[in-house]
């Protein structure tokens, strides 16, 4: 075993507070992850409808959306560290209501949409704050790129392994144990947070309105174009691509005639994907190179959901949805890396929503849509068009790759990321 890989790869944990994060957010996600799979077979089994799991999934995630530009000025301009506390506490409050409708037997299909958007509200402050403060917990700023990627190694070990629970724990005792764990897990992230010794933030109270700022954020974000760019495919992807995991329950019970056992593998083999992804880019020790990384990972990503659609084989479906669940990643941790290192820091907050709304905005849109399509032209056709649109943006974000490096370089050089004799 190469030690010296595995140091360089887990490197940012020498920071003791990033290192708190990182312990106690791996033990939450993972009951999220259990909750997640346990919510999909929940409504599917209730309803029976592939228009009613993209509709829980548009109703979850479409606050982000409309609610994603302000929470961007919001967090701008709060103290991170007690906003992310906050939803962390709301988000256990929201799993054990629906813990308490299960355990008492009076679960409705409304109750899970309402709860939805509640979490939904929740989230849209959570991972934009969430995204901001990890550079704070961060004292050798080399180690950045890392902790990033090791968050999304953290995203993808509790995907791989959640569902994995969840499957076993749904089929032997039903789901209302499923998120009952979710609740429980979350006393990890809140008891680590609280160990934390942060350093003390220094908020820039601003006589403008919020209104003025959202306005120089969406001016900035868009008159730059890396971050355009950037944003317009992380957009589309989730859009047509990220519906892959709502319509999961019915891949797993109507094409591959199986249970929950079977939505387990099918997700643990996309956290595969996923966390091998995160992986590599941990791996890394330079941010040259994640341009043309996002193109060929956002290929991957459609070529997968092409051929995934295509086929009715569930082995041959389980490599194909690891490699879908490998570009999702590649793509989306580039993109986040990206951005973090070139986004000026009183940006952060609001460019980091417009992050969020372009990843998790669109799916709702995504979800309904697809729910809508897959109940008139079938689930298989409307994976087949979403792979080939992806496609589509990623030749051209190819050729967009030009522009962006000669915009971005200087930034690399101005804050010593790279030399400027490199290009020489």
């Amino acid at each position: 075993m190469n030690f010296t890989g595995t140091k360089q790869i887990f490197r940012s944990l020498k920071n003791r507070n990033y290192r708190l994060y990182f312990i106690g957010q791996s033990i939450s996600l993972i009951g999220t992850w259990i909750q997640i799979l346990a919510m999909g077979w929940l409504v599917y089994d209730l309803t029976n409808s592939a228009f009613m799991l993209g509709l829980i999934g548009f109703a979850s995630r479409l606050p982000t959306l409309f609610i994603g530009p302000f929470a961007g000025v919001i967090i701008d301009r709060m103290n991170k560290f007690k906003l992310l506390l906050i939803t962390q506490i709301l988000s256990m409050i929201q799993a054990i209501i629906i813990t308490v409708l299960l355990f008492t037997g009076v679960i409705q299909i409304w109750h899970i949409l309402l709860l939805g958007i509640f979490l939904g509200v929740v989230n849209t402050f959570d991972m934009p704050v969430r995204q901001s403060l990890v550079i704070k917990m961060i004292e050798q700023k080399e180690d950045l790129n890392n902790a990033i990627a090791l968050n999304s190694a953290m995203v993808n070990a509790g995907r791989l392994i959640g569902p994995t629970i969840a499957g076993l724990l749904v089929a032997a005792f039903g789901e209302k144990w499923c998120f009952l764990i979710n609740a429980l897990s979350f006393v990890a992230i809140i008891a680590t947070l609280l160990m934390m010794k942060l350093p003390a933030e220094k908020i820039e109270y601003k006589k403008s309105g919020p209104l003025k700022e959202l306005k120089e954020g969406f001016k900035y974000a868009y008159n730059f174009i890396p971050i355009r760019y950037i944003l317009m495919l992380l957009a589309l992807v989730s859009l047509m691509g990220m519906p892959i995991q709502v319509l999961m329950p019915i891949f797993a019970k109507d094409i591959f005639q199986g249970g929950p056992h079977t939505f387990g593998y099918l997700m643990g083999a996309f956290g595969i994907g996923a966390l091998t992804g995160a992986i590599y880019l941990a791996s890394r020790t330079t941010v040259l190179g994640l341009g043309k990384k996002i193109a060929i990972a956002a290929g991957i990503f459609g070529s997968g959901l092409i051929l995934f659609s295509l086929s009715s084989t569930l082995w041959l479906s389980l490599i194909i949805i690891t490699f879908v669940g490998l570009g999702m990643m590649l793509q989306m941790t580039s993109s986040n890396t990206i951005l973090q290192t070139i986004v000026d820091d009183d940006k952060r907050g609001r460019v980091m929503s417009f992050y969020s709304m372009a990843f998790m905005g669109t799916v709702p849109f995504g979800n309904l849509l697809a729910g809508t399509m897959s109940d008139l032209i079938g689930v298989t056709t409307t994976i087949l068009v979403g792979g080939i649109c992806i496609v589509i943006g990623a030749v051209v974000f190819a050729f967009k790759l030009p522009q962006i490096r000669q915009l971005v370089r200087p930034i690399y050089v101005s804050k010593e990321i790279i030399t400027p004799d490199i290009f020489r």
